[in-house]
């Protein structure tokens, strides 16, 4: 989403409307109280994410990432072999998964990487059969992938970009499940994961088809976890709030910006990468033996639902 540092103000307060028409007076009650709104325990160490990462619960597990060079994918990857998974490191550009793996290898966490656009057919065959190849097995799919290139309201948006948002967010997620499906049959307990977003209950005003799209893959996580329920596969979907990753480096790229975010997160901070993994993780494990169909919203209280 490449937005110029002059428009973030605009875009974050437009995205914080499109959840609630309060956020400006919000703020101006609390500049008039307090002054500038700050962000709240920014600086926590990302070790302190990792406090469950020598109980090893994914002991012998292989798990395919998608999307999983940088960002909440990346911090996903590198907690589930953490946990002793073995972890395919998936993205578009091979440059980024030779990176990401030498990174992970550098902790000697068991990983590998393949090259794959999860909108392409081949590339897909390929992570599959790729990861059988290497260890024979699959116990989970966690589905990353995620693209917006518009910005604006729904029904603004282009047909072929519409086409381009559904093909990435929603097609290739239900593709990936459905191509992974025969190997996670072969074992017990096998797990999806599909990373929605907050936006996806509460659509962003200026992020229309991206937040259509991310409703779309809670109701395919409800979907397909009644379908599989039977065969021990769980399916589940993390709804992540405003992260501090590059994707939506737009909204804290300026400190004005990031006030008109932090005043609609009762936490008063940005989520981190490291804090999305711990639940993925969590969801995988026979920790959550009984939970699937569900949708985790972590969002620091923005929006927060019955």
């Amino acid at each position: 989403m490449a937005i110029s540092a002059a428009k973030s103000y605009t875009l974050a307060f437009k995205l914080c409307k499109g959840i609630a028409p309060l956020t400006q007076p919000i703020l101006a009650n609390h500049y008039k109280k307090f002054g500038p709104i700050v962000a709240i325990n920014q600086s926590i160490s990302k070790n302190s994410y990792c406090s469950n990462s020598t109980m090893k619960r994914l002991e012998g597990k292989v798990a395919i990432v998608t999307a999983s060079t940088d960002g909440i994918g990346f911090a996903i990857a590198k907690r589930l072999a953490q946990e002793g998974a073995n972890v395919v490191i998936s993205s578009r550009k091979q440059n980024n998964v030779d990176r990401a793996v030498e990174e992970l290898r550098k902790l000697q966490l068991n990983v590998v990487g393949l090259k794959c656009h999860v909108g392409d057919a081949k590339d897909r065959k390929e992570l599959f059969e790729g990861t059988i190849r290497k260890y024979g097995k699959l116990n989970i799919l966690v589905s990353n992938a995620a693209t917006n290139p518009a910005v604006g309201g729904v029904l603004d948006c282009d047909e072929g970009v519409w086409d381009k948002i559904f093909d990435v967010n929603v097609k290739s997620s239900y593709l990936l499940a459905k191509e992974a499906l025969p190997w996670l049959r072969k074992e017990k307990n096998s797990n999806i994961v599909f990373v929605s977003s907050i936006a996806g209950y509460d659509a962003f005003e200026l992020l229309g088809a991206y937040s259509v799209s991310k409703t779309a893959l809670i109701g395919l996580t409800k979907a397909a976890a009644k379908d599989l329920a039977s065969e021990g596969i769980r399916v589940n979907c993390l709804a992540p709030g405003i992260i501090k990753t590059k994707f939506s480096k737009s909204l804290y790229e300026s400190k004005t910006a990031e006030e008109v975010v932090l005043a609609r997160i009762p936490m008063r901070r940005l989520g981190m990468p490291e804090e999305m993994a711990g639940i993925v993780a969590f969801l995988v494990s026979d920790d959550a033996s009984y939970i699937t169909g569900e949708s985790i919203v972590a969002a620091g209280g923005m929006s927060a639902r019955l």
